[in-house]
């Protein structure tokens, strides 16, 4: 079986600086990984890369087996990877209706109509919106808007999902809702996913492993439960005693 996404050796330069520095990474069919690590360690740089928004200036991705960006080049575009993306400002469409934002991806690849109104309904009364679709985002609340957000994503029906932070704006009320809501439907589709985040505890439920990137290098992987265990740094340190104390994480990311 082909691996969904593979990252092999990948090193991104900014300016003097590395990036990312030899970052590996493969995430098996099915599984969703999260990506953790404190602010300006490379984790939403990885997603850029793994997405097609930017090449990394050396080392593969691979996508089902194929190679997609290699040594500073793109060979496949984002709009042929097959993958959606919700970003931590979520990225909505402010002149577009709830049917609208998620109508333009699916009016792209060109679907007949039907399917696309099939496809909206669907995935709208699957995250709480039915009855929403004529709203704009401005007239939505800020969990409505991160239900459209993920709405959009998933009603492509994506190979694969990436979450950069994307619960990280909401107070913790909802943001228990909306990771449990994740988690449903992420198990339900069985969707590959990679989950970008600072805290431990949403990788906790959503992800089967996570990665800890600091400084552009993954610094350890593995289980939730080994990392817990066997915390290979400060940062994981930290987090490990916010979980245990049940401290809400407030460290951010770039």
């Amino acid at each position: 079986m082909t691996t969904p996404i593979s990252v092999d050796r990948v090193v991104v330069h900014r300016g003097a600086q590395n990036v990312l520095s030899e970052v590996s990474l493969s995430i098996d069919a099915a599984q969703v990984v999260a990506i953790l690590g404190p602010s300006g360690s490379g984790k939403s740089t990885l997603l850029r890369v793994v997405l097609g928004l930017l090449a990394p200036d050396r080392g593969l991705v691979r996508l089902n087996g194929e190679v997609v960006s290699a040594d500073g080049r793109i060979l496949r575009p984002v709009e042929e990877r097959g993958l959606a993306v919700v970003f931590q400002d979520l990225a909505l469409w402010p002149h577009l209706t709830v049917r609208g934002n998620l109508a333009f991806g699916l009016s792209a690849k060109h679907l007949p109509l039907d399917e696309q109104n099939e496809r909206i309904s669907r995935v709208l009364q699957r995250v709480g919106l039915q009855g929403k679709e004529d709203r704009y985002p401005a007239n939505l609340s800020g969990g409505e808007r991160q239900r459209v957000a993920i709405a959009r994503a998933l009603v492509l029906e994506p190979r694969a999902l990436l979450l950069d932070e994307p619960l990280s704006n909401l107070d913790a009320p909802l943001k228990r809702e909306l990771l449990a809501l994740l988690g449903e439907i992420l198990r339900e589709r069985r969707m590959t996913a990679i989950y970008v985040t600072h805290d431990l505890r949403e990788a906790m439920q959503l992800a089967l492993r996570c990665a800890v990137l600091e400084g552009g290098r993954i610094s350890q992987a593995g289980t939730v439960d080994e990392l817990l265990a066997n915390p290979a740094s400060a940062f994981v340190r930290a987090l490990r005693e916010d979980v245990q104390s049940g401290k809400a994480s407030s460290r951010g990311d770039q």
